[in-house]
């Protein structure tokens, strides 16, 4: 975090010094400099949850982002730092997050390049605060480069490649009917360079029939390297040890669906993967053991809905969802989920939610979880 609240007030003392001289007529500053925009957001959590055997409660800082974006003729860029206890509770970690230009020229066709959201699901790119939950549902942050199933260090659902995509098919009014994107990527998440130097291509489409919806389907085919497997035949000379298997493949498809329009937001989501995963403790932690228990297959889904109760000032909320690990109901995770968001003002809210949890991996499945958090944007 120090490291963070330096570099934010080095980046913004440069800026302003020099914009403060260019209105003095003493230096003249270029556009590309008067164009950068700084930002941010903070996101402070208590949590609590009672499995058998397990009670916790907790303060945690979910998340520090400062965010700078800019633009260089037709070229948009953005570069995002975060600070969070990715690692645990006294193990901060800085670290880039978004760092992309776009060439924006042409709505119909848009090229982006660098480390960013990848393109697979509607829930993957949403804002955290817009987002309105604790979290990503559940089969998003196992099936979207989060906490990933397939062991990959955790990435907020980004990863380094070129995108290309567009806005097509306008209607009389002028509002597209379709949007496409399509990427190629190196398939290891943040900041982590190709191992088996396969790329991962992933793609979307969705229509836009009536202004507020969107309809959609997408498509993910690539591998993870450097994998290795325990030697589990007791007639193998190997038996027991670790050994290396290289590049394991990874298919997986999305259909979603989605309705947004005047603070009235309901989206469903169902995710379909193909390959090996990691055992789930070592999800997200740049784990290379594969775990055959769990099978080569998961998949989940989610729905919810956030409405008004008194408009921009106080939504309730309601989310159902589950993710199945081995994509059968013994490895099941469901949540049930209520709250209300409360807005202070545009830029500071309060968000709280219950939710029944029912865990078929513990002998007792069923506890809950309450969740309150305080979001803040500058």
């Amino acid at each position: 975090m120090k490291k963070l609240l330096i570099i934010t007030l080095l980046v913004s003392g440069v800026t302003l010094s020099a914009r403060a001289q260019d209105s003095k007529g003493g230096i003249e500053v270029p556009q590309w400099v008067k164009n950068i925009k700084f930002s941010g957001y903070g996101m402070l959590q208590y949590q609590y949850e009672d499995p058998e055997g397990g009670d916790h409660n907790e303060f945690n800082l979910r998340l520090f982002r400062l965010i700078a974006d800019g633009k260089i003729g037709d070229v948009d860029w953005r570069a995002q730092l975060q600070g969070t206890n990715a690692k645990g509770p006294g193990e901060p970690t800085v670290q880039l997050v978004d760092l992309y230009a776009e060439w924006v020229k042409y709505k119909e066709f848009r090229v982006r390049a660098g480390q960013f959201k990848r393109a697979f699901t509607f829930e993957n790119p949403t804002h955290p605060i817009t987002q309105g939950w604790y979290s990503y549902a559940l089969v998003v942050n196992n099936l979207s480069g989060f906490g990933d199933r397939a062991g990959e260090k955790s990435s907020g659902g980004r990863d380094i490649g070129i995108q290309v995509q567009g806005d097509v098919l306008p209607n009389s009014e002028g509002r597209p009917l379709v949007h496409y994107q399509v990427g190629v990527y190196n398939g290891e998440g943040i900041n982590r360079k190709d191992k088996d130097h396969r790329k991962d291509i992933i793609g979307g489409m969705w229509v836009m029939p009536i202004k507020g919806m969107r309809i959609g389907a997408f498509g993910w085919t690539g591998s993870h390297g450097g994998m290795s497997a325990v030697v589990e035949d007791p007639s193998d000379p190997m038996y027991g040890q670790q050994v290396s298997i290289g590049s394991v493949g990874l298919n997986r498809y999305c259909l979603s669906a989605e309705w947004d329009k005047d603070e009235y937001t309901f989206r469903t989501e169902y995710i379909h993967s193909q390959g090996w995963g990691v055992a789930p403790s070592q999800a997200g932690k740049g784990s290379t053991v594969i775990d055959y228990s769990n099978g080569n297959k998961a998949d989940g889904w989610y729905v919810f809905g956030i409405v008004p109760v008194i408009k921009s000032k106080l939504h309730a909320k309601a989310r159902y969802q589950t993710y199945r690990q081995a994509k059968d109901w013994a490895s099941s995770k469901t949540m049930y989920e209520v709250g209300l968001n409360y807005f202070f003002c545009k830029n500071l809210q309060l968000n709280f939610e219950y939710g029944l949890v029912n865990n078929r991996a513990l002998a007792k499945h069923n506890y809950n979880f309450l969740d309150l958090e305080l979001d803040f944007r500058f």
